[in-house]
């Protein structure tokens, strides 16, 4: 009843104050106060001229209004008053309002306003007859532009409201009649010719376009003409009816026909679309059916059959619990035949599982899911089940993650378990984590009380904190090996991990930060390694084996450290100009750590594997941890006791306020936002007791528009190069001397620098930000918003924004590597954007630009995009590579007809039929 019941919400107006007993009279209202454009065809018989009538005689006011010549007649009324109004109705105008005692008449001119309980009523003029319960609304031609304005508007309760260019209702016996009527229900809109309410369930249409375009007759892009028709809860009974493009009719018309408008979902077959591929033959592709379980789960099943043989399936189920929790579950399988007729299909599967919940539903508790798991080739293999998208094709890895969350309220404690999965496409191996948990306790001061009056005392300093971490996990197996019988016995790898840091700080002498503590580390295993070499093994030439050994076994760790840091704090002031002072900000830091060599043999944590020896081979020995393939690794080796040391710089600049702003206060602009400098000297090693030097940076230009990062470390040592012979040719090998390279007067050697830029750029990142209205967030949206953002993240492609005229994404990377033997270097651009050339065209661009090598990357694209209003035109080309193809796509923007639409491709499967 959707389309029809905004039709009948005129029944509600009650604009008279009492109904009294009816008297025998006519009423005439004519098509010329409709103000609506009709055919001189299709609409021959509203324009014939009978008989002027007589206009009534009264007393005038207000504006003149002449009764013209074709007229509607209502019926001599002999029925009694049905007596007095259930609720006071509200009249307003703001040009004037005339009042006929005499006659019983209302007349309401210029903006005039009636509402009567939920029921609202807008238009440019409206006229009340008391006597024969009549109530006719319209709009107005205004005398400076020409342009009919004040159209009849009406609303009730919740339903959208109902705009028409006249209307003329019986409230008495609930009948009435609309000219041009537009409205909309579902993403379905009527409008245009006539509408008449014949009972409280039915409404008869007459010359009305059904269609999906929200502009209103005649500007209509497209729909279906129903010459006449019958309206009714739940459909249309149509007589004859044909399509219209443009305006134009075309010859595609039936004589009778029956058009649904269900209250709620129903299932349905699924249309396919048609073509060609040049290695799979032709094909119909996604044809299936719709099915509605109910308000909460709907499954969508499509099916691509293809002429030589190959097929793809897949089934979408989505689910939605409103506050509670959604997601949607996606089965996809595939088989192909890319080889010659005979050769075995290949078959590929997908699984795709997404799952949100609300964050209301459970507090203290989260549940969340995103699978994307399969066989390596399912996206090379099906192209088309992802809309030929570039990104899916390319990809090289698939990742899954579920996840439970419990936090347990007053209480420092909380709970994460997830199962995760990775799968590399290029080495087709799969990781899995079944499942890893974490346990934590929240960071507390065991001897503070809650209590506690004053300052801290120092021992109320201290801090403790607690985590716990477990996992099961399959590392690297093979996608072969995978459902195998013993790949979880063989190759399962499981641990735990406890931690347990103690800390302290305080503030010593004002402007000193003083902090220290200790951590503890513990991992708990069910299997370590052993390693061996087999007899006669020669050293170079034989790998060691490597043997798993069950058990339980336990690792603990422990480190200490303790440091100082403060702020200085320099500047430098200017007198003239716009620069009032630029300020230094400088926070050193030094700190000691201690951690005792786990290497050593007492602990036996690591263990030597020795060949024997051979004859003229000398013995080859290998050391090893024994933890060294467990998840969560082992005790490093190697005492350490040093000072570690770093330096922090930041510099901003204080400016004169803009003559524009009126608060007159300086502005903080950030120069530098970071420049680091750290380094650790180890005294417990027996050379190159220094580690290398490091530094990093960032900072952003163009009024913070774009960021700017860089990284780099210095080798303080000096470094030789020698000569050796391997398998009778000369290599280079570098060795490390004890030895500062400024001792020889030299800096220290760059090994490795990495410099980036990037930054969005558009005319909205210059403007400041406007306050956010009602509906555009995800807390604010309505319904109707919410299912347009799903098609979006469905298909990104598929929504592009007119209202930004041009828009540009630039990241620049640079890096650098340098070992003296071996210099490396990259040097790229990405580039990508947009540029509306109008209102209605858009080019959009995405490239990657090799530098060092002079080329352009082969995933470069381009996509012109056509604003049709109800249409939408897009072309998405990418001109060379491997991937070098085609797509014009012609199709309508609203949801119901998603799948109307016409596709002209060339694929990256024929590129040697693409010009």
């Amino acid at each position: 009843m959707k389309l029809v019941r905004p039709f009948f919400l005129l029944a509600l107006i009650l604009m008279v104050k009492m109904v009294t007993y009816a008297n025998s009279g006519h009423h005439y209202i004519t098509v010329k106060d409709t103000i609506i454009k009709l055919d001189s065809v299709r609409d021959r018989k509203l324009l014939r001229n009978p008989k002027p009538a007589t206009p009534a005689k009264g007393k005038g006011g207000g504006r003149n209004f002449t009764a013209p010549q074709n007229s509607i007649t209502a019926k001599k009324d002999t029925t009694p008053s049905a007596g007095g109004l259930k609720s006071i109705v509200k009249a307003t105008a703001e040009d004037s309002s005339f009042v006929d005692n005499e006659n019983k008449m209302k007349y309401l001119y210029g903006k005039a306003r009636v509402t009567y309980e939920d029921f609202e009523l807008d238009a440019e003029y409206i006229r009340v007859d008391e006597k024969r319960h009549l109530i006719f609304a319209r709009g107005a031609i205004d005398p400076k532009t020409r342009r009919y304005i004040g159209r009849p508007l009406s609303k009730s309760g919740k339903e959208k409201p109902v705009a028409s260019d006249s209307l003329l209702f019986d409230y008495k016996t609930k009948k009435g009649k609309i000219w041009n009527p537009a409205s909309e229900q579902e993403g379905n809109f009527i409008s245009g010719g006539q509408a008449k309410r014949l009972n409280e369930t039915e409404v008869a249409y007459r010359n009305v376009i059904f269609s999906t375009c929200d502009l209103p007759f005649p500007e209509t892009h497209f729909g279906i003409v129903i010459t006449k028709g019958i309206g009714q809860k739940n459909r249309i009974i149509s007589g004859p009816a044909y399509l219209e493009i443009a305006g134009v009719p075309l010859p595609l018309a039936i004589p009778f026909g029956f058009f649904p408008k269900p209250d709620s979902r129903s299932s349905g077959v699924i249309l396919p679309t048609f073509g060609e591929d040049a290695r799979l033959g032709f094909y119909l592709r996604n044809f299936g059916y719709y099915i509605g379980l109910n308000d909460n789960i709907d499954l969508t099943t499509m099916a691509t059959l293809y002429s030589k043989g190959s097929f793809e399936i897949n089934t979408n189920a989505r689910y939605l619990k409103r506050y509670k929790y959604g997601g949607s579950l996606t089965l996809s399988y595939g088989s192909h035949n890319y080889g010659l007729a005979g050769d075995p299909a290949q078959k590929d599967f997908n699984i795709a599982w997404t799952h949100s919940q609300d964050p209301n539903a459970n507090p203290g508790t989260t549940f969340s899911a995103s699978v994307n798991a399969g066989t390596s080739s399912f996206y090379r293999n099906s192209p088309g089940q992802n809309n030929y998208n570039l990104q899916s094709l390319t990809q090289n890895n698939l990742r899954s993650s579920i996840n439970y969350g419990k936090t347990w309220a007053n209480s420092p404690f909380n709970l994460n378990v997830s199962l995760g999965h990775s799968q590399d496409l290029t080495q087709k191996t799969v990781t899995l984590e079944l499942p890893t948990f974490s346990f934590n306790m929240a960071t507390l001061s065991p001897f503070d009380s809650k209590d506690r009056v004053g300052e801290q005392k120092w021992y109320q300093r201290i801090t403790v904190g607690y985590s716990l971490v477990g996992t099961n996990k399959l590392n690297a197996v093979p996608e072969s090996e995978l459902f195998k019988a013993n790949t979880l016995t063989k190759r399962l790898q499981n641990g735990f991990q406890h931690q347990i840091p103690v800390a302290f700080n305080a503030t010593i002498l004002k402007y000193f930060q003083f902090n220290t503590g200790v951590s503890y580390t513990e991992r708990w295993y069910f299997q370590t390694i052993r390693r061996r070499f087999d007899r006669g093994s020669v050293a170079g030439q034989v790998l060691p084996v490597t043997d798993t050994v069950g058990g339980f076994s336990r690792a603990a760790e422990y480190s200490f450290n303790a440091g100082f840091s403060t702020k200085l704090y320099g500047t430098i002031p200017f007198k003239k100009g716009n620069i009032k002072a630029i300020r230094h900000i400088s926070t050193p830091s030094i700190s000691f750590n201690y951690r005792p060599d786990f290497g050593d043999p007492s602990y036996g944590y690591y263990r030597t594997a020795v060949s024997n020896a051979t004859v003229p081979y000398p013995y080859y020995a290998q050391r090893y941890s024994i933890y060294e393939q467990s998840v969560y690794g082992g005790p490093s080796a190697g005492k350490q006791a040093g000072i570690g040391f770093s330096l922090d710089n930041t510099i901003e600049a204080k400016v004169k306020a803009k003559s524009t702003d009126t608060s007159g206060m300086d502005r903080k602009i950030p120069i530098l936002q970071g420049l680091t400098f750290s380094g650790f000297y180890n005294f417990a090693a027996d050379s190159l007791k220094l580690s290398n030097i490091n530094f990093s940076g960032h900072t952003a230009i163009l009024n913070q528009k774009v960021n700017i990062n860089f990284s780099g470390s210095f080798d303080p040592y000096v470094t030789t190069v020698r000569d050796s012979i391997s398998n009778g040719q000369l290599t280079n090998y570098i060795r490390r001397i004890n030895r500062f390279s400024w001792q020889d007067g030299k800096f220290p050697m760059l090994s490795n620098f990495n410099f980036s830029m990037s930054g969005a750029l558009n005319p909205a990142t210059f403007r400041p930000k406007a306050v956010v209205p009602v509906g555009t967030t995800l807390q604010t949206m309505d319904p109707n918003q919410a299912q347009r953002l799903a098609m979006i993240n469905s298909d990104p492609g598929a929504y592009i924004d007119f209202n930004i005229p041009w828009n540009v994404s630039i990241n620049y990377s640079f890096n650098y590597s340098n070992n003296i033997i071996n210099t490396s270097s990259s040097n790229t651009v990405m580039l990508s954007g947009d540029v509306s050339l109008t209102q209605k065209w858009k080019i959009q661009y995405n490239t990657t630009y090799d530098i060092k090598a002079r080329q352009l990357s082969s995933a470069t694209s381009f996509a012109i995009y056509r604003d049709l209003h109800c249409w939408d035109l897009s072309v998405q080309w990418l001109p060379f590579g491997f991937y070098k193809s085609y797509n014009v796509t012609l199709k309508v923007k609203a949801s119901i007809l998603q799948d109307l639409k016409l596709s002209k491709r060339s694929d990256y499967t024929n590129n040697q039929n693409f010009y």
